[in-house]
């Protein structure tokens, strides 16, 4: 594996933790069970790709080609169920507003990364020149599993209320296209990820955790 292909593997590993960590965070949110839980951390990590895999005609969608993906998600749902089912107290505590801004940030890192890691994929299969695919494919993979996660949790989806969180998806789309011809991937990928977690809003969301069960 060369550098440019381990080192966006490694940010899909972070990224994939960072939307698993706020899909579960919200079910944990929502009083769900262990199951309800890995649902939507899954689904918060992988939907968006599996929505542009489907766009692309890549079959079957990579998530189920490559389970570190999925799996790296029930792990992360996983653990942090246990940790607030352990510690329960957190619940209750200022732990857990310093929590959510830990995942509101991680939530953008992740927005940041999947929107870059989209328009990549949609590349590797030679639609480079097709502008409107590559950035609505890259806009999908970003906010595509924050939507599926709010509307199974019955949410208005966040795309819709914060309007800068989808604009930011669509500048790291347009930056990245641009810097793609000028610089190394490696550089355009990690400014055009830096860009979008820059200006996508990252406060807390100030609702009341429910105890998990």
């Amino acid at each position: 594996m060369s550098f440019s292909e381990t080192f966006i593997f490694i940010l899909e590993m972070i990224g994939t933790i960072a939307f698993a960590s706020s899909g579960a965070l919200m079910g944990i949110r929502k009083n769900m069970d262990i199951f309800g839980i890995n649902v939507l951390g899954i689904t918060t990590a992988v939907g968006g790709g599996c929505i542009r895999d489907i766009i692309l005609g890549l079959h079957p969608p990579k998530m189920f080609q490559n389970f570190s993906y999925v799996g790296t998600a029930i792990l992360t749902s996983c653990l942090l169920f246990l940790i607030f089912y352990a510690r329960q107290e957190l619940l209750e505590s200022t732990f857990l507003e310093r929590y959510e801004r830990l995942m509101s940030f991680l939530d953008a890192v992740g927005l940041g990364i999947f929107t870059v890691i989209g328009i990549r994929t949609a590349m590797e299969l030679e639609h480079e020149h097709n502008w409107f695919l590559l950035i609505f494919v890259g806009v999908v993979t970003g906010i595509g599993g924050g939507m599926l996660r709010d509307v199974m949790a019955g949410n208005t989806p966040f795309v819709f209320i914060k309007h800068v969180y989808a604009c930011a998806a669509l500048l790291g789309a347009f930056l990245y296209i641009f810097l793609h011809e000028l610089i190394p991937d490696t550089a355009a990928v990690a400014v055009s990820s830096a860009a979008v977690v820059i200006i996508r809003p990252r406060w807390p969301t100030g609702r009341r955790t429910a105890r998990p069960r």
